[in-house]
């Protein structure tokens, strides 16, 4: 599976470096994920999941090797950054290069720590940013738009199809609101999956609180949110947790005397697509998947008890992977 990044976005001074550092010292070597990028503003996080450490443990496995998801240090963006104040464009083009958006809100107030709009009013620093992110996939959709007139002039269908897509966005972003609210079933996105539009990312917000100081109330509602304290690292596992929820994934494991390892796949994969975690080749060669529920395994006591309790399936290339499986390929 290729790596799987969170850009943390948010006004300056909100507490997106200091989340930032504090995650990456759980951070682990990038050698062990060869799809990461090894960059200073990339920390590679893994994924909190006591599973692995008991099927480890199981197998008295040499190496235990966890699920990771790339945290991305996104410089903080100011009100008109869509029209390149601040680090404007650069900051936009980090955005769409990531798979979801960890808004970092501050709801705390510290007279040492100056905000950006001298006070404390977290529903509002979330419409600054959400704002931005509508004036830039705004600007992206027009000139598809004006991209697609020769198309649109011979009656192209695919273009017709797309224009209609793109108006319905366009009446969203003339509201205020964002591409999630547009209503687009998966073949509309698939359609426009090209242009990469930033406000159609998941978003989780990030609400900084300080144990230390006062804390305003956040109304945000119908959100997904976490509270997190970088200053006190409280909350970390659950932002690292509800990430993972937001982009709609799930563990299976892989275990034996060499690794114990939990690998990352999209809800709902099929046992060859599943394969393709390890590597490309289990897709096209893949003949059956010996299946073991995790906690079957462990209560079993061996895999080949496991096995003569009749807990090991054998599952065929339609097979769709749980959360928690342990599997075998033969390729």
């Amino acid at each position: 599976m290729s790596s799987l990044s969170i850009g943390i976005v948010g006004l300056p001074n909100v507490g997106k470096s200091t989340l930032f550092n504090a995650l990456t010292k759980k951070s682990v070597p990038a050698e062990n994920y060869p799809f990461c990028t090894i960059d200073p503003s990339v920390g590679i996080v893994p994924v909190p999941d006591e599973r692995l450490w008991k099927l480890s443990e199981f197998s008295k496995s040499a190496k235990t090797i966890p699920a990771v998801i790339e945290f991305v240090d996104i410089a903080g963006l100011v009100a008109g950054a869509s029209k390149g104040e601040g680090l404007g464009n650069k900051f936009l083009q980090n955005i769409r290069e990531v798979d979801a958006i960890a808004h970092v809100v501050r709801t705390f107030k510290d007279n040492s720590i100056i905000h950006v709009a001298d006070k404390i009013d977290p529903a509002q620093d979330v419409g600054v940013i959400n704002l931005e992110l509508v004036l830039a996939d705004f600007e992206t959709v027009s000139k598809r738009i004006a991209n697609i007139a020769k198309e649109l002039k011979k009656q192209d269908e695919e273009a017709i199809a797309e224009e209609i897509i793109l108006k319905k966005l366009m009446g969203i972003f003339e509201e205020g609101k964002m591409a999630t609210e547009a209503g687009l079933d998966e073949d509309e996105k698939f359609k426009i999956k090209s242009l990469n539009l930033l406000t159609l990312k998941p978003m989780l917000y990030v609400l900084n609180v300080s144990e230390a100081s006062e804390n305003s109330e956040v109304g945000l509602p119908n959100i997904l949110s976490v509270k997190v304290d970088p200053v006190f690292e409280k909350g970390f596992d659950d932002l690292i947790n509800k990430s993972y929820e937001l982009l709609g994934l799930d563990t299976y494991f892989t275990t034996g005397e060499d690794e114990t390892r939990a690998w990352t796949i999209k809800k709902g994969s099929t046992a060859p697509v599943a394969g393709m975690a390890i590597h490309n080749d289990f897709k096209e060669k893949f003949i059956r998947a010996e299946v073991v529920f995790w906690k079957d395994l462990l209560d079993a006591g061996s895999y080949a008890d496991a096995r003569a309790k009749g807990k090991v399936k054998t599952e065929g290339k339609d097979y769709i992977v749980k959360n928690g499986d342990v599997i075998e390929f033969k390729i």
